[in-house]
C-alpha cells in the first residue's frame, strides 16, 4: 500500500521523522542572533530587551471616526499607528470624483486633503507614535501629508519614526492599486528613498510587501523570493539615484504574511533574514547593518473564514504565535470579523489582547529564537531557502523583477488555482467551510451608513476647493507637471502643492497629465 505523502501547505514534502543528520548543509552553524546572516534574529537580545511593536491596522470612513478607533487602541496598550485608506485615496482619486462613488470609506480612510490628514492624528503627537500607512501609488502625496501636519505642529522631521509602504512592484504583480506606468513609479518610489535619506533618517521609506503576494495565493518560498526580487530591484533604482548603500539600505523594512502553517511560516521567516543578508552581502558587499532584514507581520487575512467567525481568535493566535517565534520587529492580529466587515471594536480589542497575552504570558519572549537546532525547523529553513533562491534566479534570467512581473503574476495565479482545488475536493481541510459546519448563520452586526459617510466626505473636499486660494495650487499643480517631465526629486513640488491646499485627486491628476496611465499586458 502506498503511504501517504505529507507536505506543507507551500508543497514542500514533509518526513516521518526528522533526526541530526538532516541538518547536514543546512547552515545551522552560521551565527548567532544579532550577527550576520541574522538567521537567529537582527537583535542579540531580542525580545528579552525590547518587545515587537503591536501595530494594529486601522482606517475606516472619515478621518474623525478613524481618529477616535487610534486613540481607543493606543489608550489600551497599542504602540503603533497602522493606517488603512480607502480605496480611491490608494488609487488616486477625490472622494467626489466619480470613480470614488461607492468606495468611499469603505476598506480604509478616506484622505483626500491635508485637513483630513489634519483631523487624522488630531489629539496624537506624530513625534512621539510611530505611524505606518499602507499606501503606494500615491505613497508621495501621503507621506508629504504627513511630514506637513508635524511641520505645523512643531515637530522636527528628524524626529518622525514610521514607514510608507511605497512598494509600486507588488501592485502590478499581485494587487492592482496602480496608477502610472512603471517606469515613472519606479522613479517616485527612488525619490521618496532619496528625499528621506536626507530629510526624515528615522522613517523608514518603503515597505517591501510579500503580505500582498501572499495573500493572492503565492506559496511561502514564493512570497520571500517574489518580495525579495523588487526588494533588489528598488536598492538598484537608489544606487543609480546616486545614493550609498549605507544612506538608505539600513532603512529598507520588510512586510509579511503568517499564515496557518505553523512550522512553515516559522521557517520562512528565519530563512528569509538569512537570504536577505546573504543576497546584499553577495550583490553589493553590504555591511552588516545594510543586511540586516527588519520586517513587520500581518496574520492571514484571507485565512479568515465568514463561517464560524469565533474561529479565527485561534486563527489569529497560532499565526501571531509564529510570527513571534520566527523573529518579527511589528506584528498586526487580526479582527475575527474581519472576513465579514470592518472589525468591530470587540473584534479590534481581542486581537490587540491576544498579542499583549502572547508577550506578558505565554514565556515565549524569554530566550531568543527558541526553535533553533531543531531538526525539522532547521531543515524547512534551509528548504525554503534554496527554493526561494531557485525562483530568484528564474527572475535573474527575465532581467529583474521589473522585467518578471508576467512570470510572478502567473506563478501566484497557478498556486492560487491549487490550493482553491485542494479547498473544493476536501483535499485541504478548513474547519467550519468544508468540514465541522454548522447550521445556523453567523450574526452579522449592521453596516456603516457608507452613503453618508460619502456625503459627507464629498462635502468636506467641496468645502476645501471653496475656502482656498486658486492661484497658488494652480502654480504647484503646474510645478509637479514641470519636475515629473524632469529628473528632480518630486517630493519638494508635491510637499508645496500640499501646503497651498492641493487635493490628492489633483496632484495624480497633474502626475498622470504626465505620465499617463498603467495599462496591463494581455
Amino acid at each position: 500500500m502506498t503511504r501517504p505523502r505529507f507536505e506543507t501547505d507551500s508543497g514542500l514534502e514533509v518526513e516521518r521523522l526528522y533526526e541530526e543528520r538532516d541538518l547536514d548543509g543546512t547552515g545551522t552553524e552560521s551565527g548567532q542572533p544579532g550577527a550576520f546572516p541574522f538567521t537567529r534574529g537582527i537583535y542579540p537580545e531580542m525580545y528579552r530587551e525590547r518587545l515587537w511593536t503591536m501595530r494594529q491596522y486601522a482606517g475606516f470612513g472619515t478621518a474623525r471616526e478613524t481618529n477616535l478607533r487610534y486613540r481607543y487602541l493606543l489608550d489600551r496598550g497599542q504602540t503603533g499607528l497602522s493606517v488603512a485608506f480607502d480605496l480611491p485615496t490608494q488609487m488616486g482619486y477625490d472622494s467626489d470624483n466619480p470613480r470614488a462613488e461607492g468606495e468611499v470609506g469603505r476598506s480604509g480612510v478616506a484622505v483626500d486633503s491635508i485637513e483630513d490628514m489634519r483631523i487624522l492624528f488630531e489629539g496624537i503627537d506624530p513625534g512621539a507614535v510611530s505611524t505606518s500607512m499602507t499606501i503606494n501609488a500615491t505613497a508621495s502625496i501621503l507621506l508629504a501629508l504627513y511630514l506637513v501636519v508635524a511641520e505645523e505642529r512643531g515637530v522636527s522631521w528628524n524626529a518622525l519614526s514610521g514607514t510608507v509602504q511605497n512598494d509600486i512592484l507588488k501592485e502590478y504583480v499581485a494587487r492592482g492599486t496602480y496608477i502610472f506606468p512603471v517606469r515613472p513609479s519606479l522613479r517616485l518610489v527612488a525619490d521618496v528613498i532619496a528625499f528621506c535619506a536626507e530629510e526624515a533618517p528615522r522613517w523608514n521609506p518603503i515597505s517591501i510587501s510579500g503580505y500582498h503576494i501572499r495573500e493572492a495565493g503565492s506559496t511561502a518560498p514564493q512570497e520571500i523570493a517574489f518580495t525579495f526580487a523588487n526588494g533588489l530591484e528598488y536598492v538598484e533604482r537608489a544606487l543609480s539615484a546616486g545614493l550609498g548603500l549605507d544612506e538608505f539600505a539600513p532603512r529598507l523594512s520588510f512586510f509579511f504574511a503568517a499564515h496557518n502553517d505553523f512550522f512553515e511560516e516559522i521557517a520562512k521567516f528565519r530563512a528569509a533574514r538569512r537570504l536577505w543578508a546573504s543576497l546584499m552581502r553577495e550583490r553589493h558587499g553590504a555591511s552588516d547593518r545594510a543586511c540586516r532584514l527588519r520586517f513587520h507581520t500581518q496574520t492571514g487575512g484571507s485565512t479568515l473564514t465568514a463561517q464560524q467567525p469565533l474561529n479565527n481568535v485561534v486563527r489569529v493566535t497560532t499565526q501571531g504565535l509564529s510570527a513571534i517565534l520566527g523573529g518579527t520587529q511589528s506584528l498586526h492580529t487580526n479582527g475575527y470579523d474581519e472576513a465579514l466587515m470592518l472589525p468591530s471594536e470587540e473584534a479590534a480589542r481581542v486581537a490587540l489582547r491576544t498579542q499583549q497575552i502572547l508577550a506578558y504570558e505565554s514565556g515565549v519572549t524569554r530566550t531568543v529564537d527558541p526553535l533553533a537546532g531543531s531538526y525539522f525547523v532547521e531543515t524547512l529553513t534551509h528548504r525554503i531557502e534554496a527554493e526561494a533562491r531557485r525562483l530568484l534566479s528564474r527572475i535573474d534570467e527575465r532581467g529583474g523583477a521589473a522585467e518578471a512581473i508576467p512570470y510572478m503574476r502567473d506563478q501566484i495565479h497557478r498556486e492560487a488555482y491549487r490550493f482553491q482545488k485542494q479547498l473544493e475536493t476536501n483535499e485541504r481541510v478548513v474547519v467550519g467551510v468544508n468540514r465541522f459546519q454548522e447550521d445556523e448563520e453567523s450574526r452579522v452586526r449592521p453596516r456603516p451608513d457608507y452613503r453618508a459617510l460619502e456625503e459627507e466626505q464629498r462635502d468636506a473636499v467641496a468645502g476645501l476647493r471653496s475656502g482656498r486660494s486658486a492661484g497658488p495650487v494652480r502654480s504647484a499643480l503646474e510645478a509637479i507637471g514641470v519636475a515629473a517631465r524632469g529628473s528632480g526629486n518630486l517630493m519638494p513640488p508635491i510637499l508645496e502643492a500640499v501646503r497651498s491646499m492641493a487635493t490628492l485627486g489633483e496632484i495624480s491628476d497633474a502626475l498622470r497629465e504626465a505620465w499617463g496611465s498603467y495599462v496591463p499586458e494581455g
